[in-house]
C-alpha cells in the first residue's frame, strides 16, 4: 500500500515537472526548431529575397556549393577559412584560459583575484563591433601593435602588414577573438575550480604531493565536466564567428582570407539575395557544429566519472 502511494506521488511530481517544462519546450520549438526546419525547406528551393515565386529544386543548391567555384568566395574557401580560424582560436583559448584560471585561484588575497577576474572579463562585455574597430586602429601601419611588433622583433619602421597580408590578416582576426573571449572562459574555469573541495588539496599536501602532480592527478580529472563545457562552447563560438570578420572587411581588408561560412551566408543571402543557397550553407554549418558537439560528447563518454 505504501509503495502504491509512493508511486502515485512520484507520478504526480513527474506530471507537474513536465507541465513546468512546457513553456520552455514551446520557446525552443518556436525560436530554435522551427527556424532549422524552415531553413532546410528553403535550402531545397531557388527562393529569391525579392521575387515571391520559387521552385522546388531538391539538393541542387548543395550540389552547386560543393562542385561550383565562385572565385575566392566558394563554400570550400569558407570551410578553409573557418577551419583555420577555429583551430587557431579554439585550442589556445581553452589552454590559456585554464592556465589563467589556475593562476588566479593561486592568489591568496581575495581582492587581487577579483581584480584579475574583472580585468580579464571586461573585453567580453564590449560589443564585437567596438572590439574589431579598436583593434583595426591598433593594426594600422602606424598603430600601437605594429610598433610593439617592431620592438619585439628589434626592427625599425617595418610594416608587418597585419591588415593586408593574407596570413597576417587571419592572425589579426584570431587575436581579436582571443582577446575578447579569453576572460569569459577563464571565469568558467574559475567557477569549476572553486567547486572542488579544499579538503582534497589539503589531503594531497599532507601526502607530500607537489603542485604539478596535484594539478595532473587531482585538479584536471575533477575539472573534466568544466573542460568539456568550455570546449563545446568555445568550439561553437568559433564556428559561428561573424562580426569580427565582417567589420574587418567593411574597414577595407580583403574578404577572401577571412571569408568564414557565416559571412558567406550573409553575402549570399542578404547581398546577392539567394536565400535558397544561403539556407543550404546554414544547414551545412549546423551539421558541422552538431558533428563536433557529438564528437566531444562521445570522447568524454568513455571516461569514468570522477567523484569527490
Amino acid at each position: 500500500m505504501k509503495n502504491a502511494k509512493k508511486f502515485s506521488i512520484e507520478k504526480q511530481q513527474a506530471r507537474w515537472g513536465f507541465a513546468f517544462t512546457i513553456p520552455c519546450l514551446i520557446f525552443f520549438a518556436v525560436f530554435s526548431f522551427y527556424p532549422i526546419i524552415s531553413a532546410f525547406i528553403t535550402s531545397l528551393t531557388n527562393r529569391d529575397a525579392i521575387k515571391r515565386t520559387w521552385d522546388f529544386i531538391g539538393f541542387d543548391n548543395y550540389i552547386y556549393l560543393f562542385t561550383q567555384s565562385n572565385g575566392g568566395f566558394s563554400l570550400l574557401n569558407s570551410l578553409k577559412a573557418t577551419g583555420i580560424f577555429t583551430i587557431g582560436t579554439f585550442i589556445p583559448m581553452v589552454v590559456v584560459s585554464l592556465v589563467l584560471a589556475v593562476m588566479i585561484m593561486q592568489l591568496r588575497k581575495p581582492g587581487q583575484s577579483k581584480m584579475f577576474e574583472l580585468a580579464y572579463y571586461t573585453p567580453a562585455v564590449l560589443s564585437s563591433v567596438v572590439a574589431a574597430t579598436i583593434w583595426m586602429i591598433l593594426f594600422q601601419p602606424t598603430g600601437l601593435f605594429n610598433q610593439l611588433s617592431n620592438f619585439v622583433m628589434r626592427t625599425s619602421g617595418k610594416d608587418f602588414q597585419w591588415l593586408t597580408n593574407d596570413n597576417m590578416l587571419r592572425a589579426s582576426t584570431i587575436i581579436v577573438y582571443f582577446w575578447k573571449y579569453i576572460g569569459y572562459f577563464t571565469i568558467l574555469f574559475i567557477t569549476g575550480l572553486a567547486s572542488i573541495p579544499p579538503t582534497i588539496y589539503e589531503a594531497a599536501i599532507v601526502d607530500g604531493s607537489s603542485r604539478w602532480h596535484t594539478f595532473w592527478k587531482i585538479t584536471l580529472p575533477l575539472l573534466k565536466p568544466t573542460i568539456m563545457l568550455v570546449s563545446i562552447m568555445a568550439m561553437l563560438q568559433c564556428l559561428k564567428t561573424f562580426s569580427t570578420q565582417y567589420m574587418f572587411v567593411q574597414g577595407g581588408t580583403a574578404r577572401e582570407p577571412i571569408d568564414v561560412i557565416t559571412m558567406n551566408i550573409y553575402y549570399t543571402g542578404v547581398v546577392n539575395r539567394r536565400l535558397g543557397r544561403s539556407s543550404a550553407m546554414s544547414i551545412i554549418l549546423f551539421v558541422i557544429m552538431l558533428f563536433f558537439t557529438f564528437l566531444q560528447f562521445k570522447t568524454q563518454k568513455g571516461d569514468e566519472d570522477v567523484e569527490y
